[in-house]
C-alpha cells in the first residue's frame, strides 16, 4: 500500500440480519467470499465509506431469497500491507502477475479465464471477474511463496480497488452511478471493530 495514504478506513458490509447480529454482538467473523469471479480475489468484502451501497447490495439478496432481512454493519479496518489497486506501483505489480499467469496457463495447456457478463445482463459491466480473480490468486501465491524464504516479504492483508460501474450519472458524464471503492480483507486481524451504523441507511 502507498505510504501516502492512511491505514485505517471505514468499510460497510451488507448481510442478513442474523449474520450481522452474530458478528456485532457475538464477535463472529465476517464470512470470506472465495468464488472464482470475486472482483478482488478471496476475502471478506466491504464497501469503503458507503453504507448505502452495502444496503443496496443486500437488498438484491433479499429479492432473490438469499437473505431474510437486510442489515448493514460497519467495520474499522486496518489496511496493513494492502495491495492498493489505485496505486501505480501496485497496478504494475498486478500487470506483472498477469503476464506470469498467462505464461503458466499456456505452458500447462490451460485456457486463460475471461471476465464475463451474466446471461441477460443489460449494463455490460463484466461483473463475473474470472480473469481478474485468477490473476489476483496467482499474485498472492507468488508473494506467499516468496515470503516463506524471505522474511522481508509480507503477504497482502487486504486488497483495495476502485471500480467504475453502472450507467452515466447524467448524459455525457464521466461519473457512473454504481462506481465504488471496495476492500477485500484477507487477514481477519485487520478488522479492529464492528458496529451498526447510525440511521438513516
Amino acid at each position: 500500500m502507498s505510504r501516502l495514504a492512511t491505514s485505517f478506513v471505514l468499510g460497510y458490509h451488507g448481510c442478513d440480519e442474523a449474520v450481522a447480529r452474530k458478528a456485532v454482538l457475538d464477535g463472529a467473523r465476517i464470512l470470506h467470499s472465495d468464488k472464482d469471479y470475486d472482483w478482488l480475489g478471496p476475502g471478506a468484502y466491504f464497501w469503503e465509506s458507503d453504507p448505502l451501497r452495502a444496503k443496496e447490495w443486500a437488498d438484491r439478496k433479499v429479492q432473490t431469497g438469499q437473505y431474510k432481512k437486510v442489515s448493514v454493519i460497519g467495520a474499522v479496518i486496518d489496511l496493513r500491507n494492502c495491495l492498493d489497486l489505485v496505486s501505480r506501483e501496485d497496478i504494475e505489480l498486478l500487470q506483472a502477475a498477469h503476464s506470469s499467469f498467462v505464461a503458466v496457463q499456456e505452458k500447462a495447456g490451460l485456457p486463460v479465464p475471461v471476465n464475463k457478463d451474466p446471461k441477460g445482463a443489460a449494463d455490460r459491466d463484466r461483473v463475473l471477474r474470472f480473469l481478474d480473480c485468477a490473476v489476483l490468486r496467482h499474485l498472492h501465491e507468488i508473494v506467499e511463496g516468496a515470503a516463506e524464504t524471505d522474511p522481508t516479504i509480507e503477504p497482502f492483508d487486504t486488497v483495495r480497488g476502485m471500480f467504475v460501474e453502472g450507467g452515466e450519472a447524467f448524459p455525457g458524464s464521466g461519473f457512473h452511478v454504481k462506481s465504488h471503492v471496495q476492500i477485500a480483507v484477507r487477514n481477519p486481524a485487520c478488522i479492529k471493530g464492528l458496529f451498526y451504523p447510525l440511521p438513516p441507511i
